[in-house]
């Protein structure tokens, strides 16, 4: 019976022995080793976003005067000015030669016909111009009413076409004279040379220049009703000018039918005083 016992002792003794070395017999981690070598430098990253504004710098410095421009356009021709000063007396010319004896009874004579049938033949161009035509003139202009119903832009290319413009009252004086001529006729109101300026995007009678693209300086005609309507909106069409006998200048629209008066420079290369008429002038067109 111990026998047995101490082979069970013995035999339980040796089971944890075998246990115990299967245990130390796992494996364990050893010593850190050394570092490795770097690895190559990987692909770019994307984009990040925009990051806040930054404050802005200070102002740099002026830079270099620029070259000068090319020379722009010639304005519009200005108004005639004043008559100048009378002029310093120049010297006296050399003495002439002692002239020919001469019969001049018998020229002075002949120049005296000449000049009673020169002053005959002026007094009956006047008529024909005043009367027989019409016409109407100044120092420097004549002006003619054509009796043939047209539109604004009609009217203005048949002045050109006699050699003209459409008048243009620039002073009170001419303006006057015009009103005085219409009236005469017989009309209540004539075509003139005055337009609404295309680059003005207003009613307003300021906004209105002469047909030779030159400006209302110093003198217009406008009625006191022209003066409230163009505080209002008026039709686009009606930026056509017409002057009335009573010497005002109302608008009317472009597209209406009627007479219209023609202006004419005199000619000073011709002779008497440059006062001829082209002939075209007073033919139908």
């Amino acid at each position: 019976m111990s026998r047995l016992l101490l082979l069970c002792v013995f035999l339980a003794s040796f089971s944890y022995t075998s246990s115990t070395e299967v245990c130390t017999n796992t494996l364990l981690p050893g010593a850190k080793g050394d570092q490795g070598e770097t690895g190559e430098q990987g692909d770019q990253g994307k984009i990040g976003k925009n990051g806040p504004p930054g404050l802005s710098g200070t102002p740099g410095e002026p830079g270099i005067k620029g070259e000068i421009g090319q020379t722009g356009k010639i304005g519009i021709t200005g108004e005639k000015g004043d008559k100048g000063n009378t002029g310093m007396e120049g010297p006296h010319g050399l003495k002439g030669g002692p002239g020919t004896t001469c019969d001049c009874g018998r020229y002075r004579r002949v120049v005296g016909q000449l000049d009673l049938s020169v002053g005959k033949l002026r007094n009956a161009i006047n008529f024909v111009k005043t009367v027989v035509l019409g016409l109407r003139e100044t120092e420097e202009m004549y002006y003619f009413i054509v009796k043939e119903a047209k539109t604004f832009r009609e009217a203005s290319v048949n002045c050109k076409v006699r050699g003209g413009s459409l008048a243009m009252p620039k002073t009170s004086t001419s303006n006057h004279l015009m009103a005085d001529y219409v009236n005469q006729a017989g009309l209540t109101g004539v075509y003139v040379g005055v337009i609404q300026d295309p680059h003005r995007n207003t009613n307003e009678t300021s906004s209105y220049m002469y047909a030779d693209s030159s400006p209302l300086l110093g003198f217009s005609a406008w009625g006191q009703e022209e003066k409230l309507s163009s505080r209002q909106s008026l039709n686009i069409s009606s930026s056509c000018v017409e002057l009335l006998s009573t010497g005002t200048w109302g608008h009317v629209e472009c597209d209406s039918t009627m007479y219209f008066l023609c202006e004419f420079l005199k000619d000073r290369r011709r002779g008497a005083g440059g006062r001829g008429l082209p002939a075209a002038a007073l033919l139908p067109k």
